[in-house]
C-alpha cells in the first residue's frame, strides 16, 4: 500500500461537550460517510469549542464613539477544536470521523450552519448533543487592515453543558479505537470524564494551553504532549523567561513528551523529553543553548525552517532544575504584507497540523515546519477556516 492510500483510510473523531440545566437536546442528522469497512486509524477524538464567528475587515480599529464601514464581511465557523479538526481533516484525515465531542450548539440557525460546514469537511457530528433551547456560541471578530490584528468579542453559549450528560456508551463508543484525543480545556468538568477514561485506556491526550483556565492543572497532569500560546509558560510557571519555564513544565509534569510554545510570527519553540537517561551528560543552560540556536537562523529563508540542538542533552535552568532531551527551534513563515490578511485561527491550525503530523509519524523536525506552513497558509484569508490548506496544496508536497 502507497503513502496516499495509507492516508485515505485514516479518520478523525470528534466529541460535543454541552450543556446544562436540562435543556432538550438531540444529536444533529448523521452525515454522510464511509463504509464500516474502512479502516478504524488512526483516530482523533477533539473535545472543546466549535461557534460562529462574525469577521468584519475595518481600515483600521475604531475609536470609541466613532461610526466606520467594514471592508469586508465574513460570517463562518470558529471555536479552537472546530478549527484544528478542520485543519486536520484538509490535510487527509478524512474518512468517516465517526463519533464527534465539541462545543456547545443549539438548534438555531448558527448551530445548524456550524454542524453543516463540519460535516462539509468530513467531520463526522453524529455525537454532538444539540440544545433545543438556548443560543450557538459565537464571537464578534474585529481585523485591523493597518496592524493586521484581531480583537475578539465572544458570547458564550447557552446553556453549559455538565457531566452528567455524557452518557457511558457515549463516551465508550467515541474513544473506541481513537488513537489521541485533543482538549482546547473548555467546560472542564466534562473534559476531565473524557480524560480520566482515555487514560485508563492508554490513549495519548494533547493539551491546548492558550491560556490559564479553571480545571486545566488537573488535564495537565494527563497531557501527553502540550501546545501553548506566547504568554501561557511565564503564567503558569512564573519564571523569568519562556525557554526556562518550558524546563519547568517538563519538570512539574513529568508524563509530558513535548511541549511546544507558538510565537507568532517568531515561529516556535519545542522542548522534547529523552527517553533515555542523560544524567551523565554534560549539563547546558537552556537559555544559552537557545542562543546558540538562534545563530544558526537563515534570515534571507521566507520558508518555515528548524534548527534542533543535540538530542539527549542535559537541559537546566537555574533554580528549576534539568531535563534530559533536546531543544527545538522553529521559524515561521514570512508572509508577504499583501497576502497577509488575517491571523484569527492560526494556533488552531497549528495545533490540527501537529495532530496530523503525531497521527502520521513525523518526526519533530519535520512537524514544526510543516505546521507553521499550514498556519501560514490560513493567515492568507479572511477568518480561520477560509484558507486552510488541504494535503494536496503545492506548498504542503515538500513535507510529503
Amino acid at each position: 500500500m502507497t503513502h496516499s492510500e495509507q492516508l485515505l483510510r485514516h479518520r478523525f473523531v470528534g466529541l460535543s461537550l454541552l450543556p446544562q440545566n436540562r435543556p432538550r437536546r438531540r444529536p444533529p442528522v448523521a452525515m454522510a460517510s464511509a463504509s464500516d469497512t474502512d479502516s478504524p486509524n488512526p483516530v482523533v477524538l477533539g473535545c472543546g469549542a466549535s461557534s460562529v464567528d462574525y469577521l468584519a475587515t475595518v481600515a483600521s480599529f475604531p475609536n470609541p464613539d466613532d461610526k466606520i464601514r467594514s471592508l469586508a464581511l465574513r460570517v463562518q465557523g470558529g471555536g479552537n477544536t472546530g478549527n484544528a479538526l478542520t485543519a486536520a481533516a484538509r490535510l487527509g484525515l478524512r474518512p468517516r470521523m465517526k463519533d464527534h465531542f465539541q462545543g456547545t450548539v443549539a438548534n438555531d440557525a448558527q448551530g445548524r450552519n456550524v454542524l453543516k460546514e463540519l460535516q462539509d469537511d468530513g467531520i463526522d457530528t453524529s455525537y454532538m448533543l444539540v440544545a433545543e433551547d438556548g443560543n450557538t456560541p459565537f464571537t464578534y471578530i474585529i481585523v485591523d487592515n493597518q496592524t493586521k490584528t484581531r480583537t475578539c468579542i465572544h458570547t458564550p453559549g447557552y446553556p453549559p453543558m455538565s457531566p452528567e450528560e455524557l452518557t457511558k456508551e457515549s463516551l465508550s463508543a467515541a474513544l473506541d479505537g481513537a488513537d489521541i484525543v485533543y482538549f482546547d480545556v473548555r467546560l472542564h468538568d466534562t473534559a476531565l470524564v473524557v480524560a480520566q477514561e482515555a487514560i485508563q485506556r492508554k490513549i495519548p491526550i494533547l493539551i491546548d494551553a492558550e491560556k490559564k483556565r479553571e480545571g486545566l492543572d488537573e488535564l495537565l497532569n494527563f497531557a501527553s504532549y502540550v501546545v501553548c500560546s506566547a504568554k501561557f509558560p511565564q503564567a503558569w510557571t512564573g519564571a523569568s523567561s519562556i525557554p526556562v519555564a518550558l524546563v519547568s513544565m517538563l519538570s512539574r509534569l513529568p508524563k509530558i513528551k513535548f511541549v511546544i510554545v507558538t510565537l507568532g510570527e517568531k515561529g516556535c519553540l519545542m522542548l522534547e523529553r529523552s527517553m533515555t537517561d542523560a544524567s551523565e551528560a554534560e549539563e547546558i543552560d537552556v537559555e544559552a543553548l537557545l542562543e546558540s540556536l538562534e545563530k544558526k537562523i537563515d534570515q534571507s529563508s521566507k520558508m518555515p525552517k528548524c534548527i534542533t540542538s543535540k538530542a539527549n542533552l542535559r537541559i537546566s535552568a537555574d533554580g528549576v532544575g534539568s531535563i534530559s532531551g533536546r531543544l527545538l527551534l522553529g521559524t515561521a513563515e514570512v508572509i508577504p504584507p499583501d497576502e497577509l490578511i488575517d491571523t484569527t485561527g492560526a494556533g488552531d491550525a497549528f495545533i490540527g497540523a501537529v495532530l496530523y503530523g503525531l497521527c502520521t509519524g513525523m518526526p519533530a523536525e519535520r512537524m514544526l515546519p510543516f505546521a507553521a506552513q499550514v498556519a501560514g497558509c490560513g493567515c492568507r484569508g479572511l477568518g480561520a477556516r477560509s484558507s486552510l490548506p488541504r494535503r494536496t496544496d503545492p506548498r504542503l508536497l515538500r513535507y510529503h
